[in-house]
């Protein structure tokens, strides 16, 4: 059995300001009304527990958890660990807990006429669906990247929620894979070094993923480009495509 980590419980586990990415909506005209409630874990096993299962090497190295100014870093790290562990080691209330902040990010939206997004996998990869979160809030979008394949084929043979969108991610293990969920007409994104148009040589429509993080919206058998971001700029595993 695995040895317990420390952790206490913290006061929130969601938060709808403060992230460039995701609230970069709020600036484009016809999109300004969405707002993105997230959750952020402590990627892949940062936290003493593995969140993210299919993770590659280029992906760890690279991943999004370390983008943004590194002053903040060790805080973040602090941060998103306790979360992390406290769904490990004490699911139940941790659930109750994400489920309250859900209903209270509902309720904000209903009031000042918005609508309600979620993301829960900013930084993890995490089988929401078995907790039957999605069902619970009908009139909530929510939505995640994953590299989880399996879950990538559910979601699109329509075996998920309406209200749940997948994007599936590319990286340096998983080509065959990705490929194959753009010709089911599912969407990948793929994190790039250098100019978004070197993705049009697939032969499938580009989206620029950094307008905005509501892939929900996007049109079904896209590339979602993402510019390599923190220590992805320095990545040559074959995760970020040259």
């Amino acid at each position: 059995m695995k040895k317990m980590l420390s952790w206490k419980r913290p006061s929130k586990l969601c938060f709808r300001e403060g992230n460039p990415k995701t609230d970069k909506n709020k600036k484009i005209k016809g999109l300004e009304n969405y707002r993105i409630l997230r959750l952020n874990l402590a990627p892949a096993d940062l936290s003493g527990y593995n969140v993210c299962p299919m993770a590659s090497v280029g992906c760890k190295s690279a991943c999004l958890h370390t983008a943004g100014n590194p002053v903040y870093q060790k805080q973040k790290d602090i941060g998103r660990i306790n979360r992390t562990r406290f769904y490990i080691q004490a699911r139940v209330e941790f659930l109750k807990q994400l489920m309250r902040e859900i209903k209270n990010h509902e309720l904000y939206c209903n009031k000042n006429k918005l609508i309600p997004v979620v993301r829960l996998n900013t930084t993890s990869d995490i089988s929401w669906e078995i907790h039957n979160i999605f069902e619970l809030f009908p009139n909530i979008q929510f939505y995640d990247y994953t590299k989880i394949y399996k879950r990538a084929i559910k979601f699109v043979n329509g075996e998920y929620p309406k209200n749940y969108h997948l994007t599936y991610s590319l990286n340096e293990d998983n080509k065959e894979l990705a490929f194959n969920i753009l010709k089911m007409g599912g969407n990948i994104s793929a994190v790039y070094r250098n100019n978004l148009e070197d993705l049009n040589k697939f032969g499938y429509n580009v989206v620029n993923g950094d307008n905005h993080d509501l892939r929900f919206l996007d049109k079904r058998n896209s590339i979602i480009g993402l510019k390599a971001k923190g220590k992805a700029k320095t990545d040559y595993s074959g995760f970020v495509l040259d």
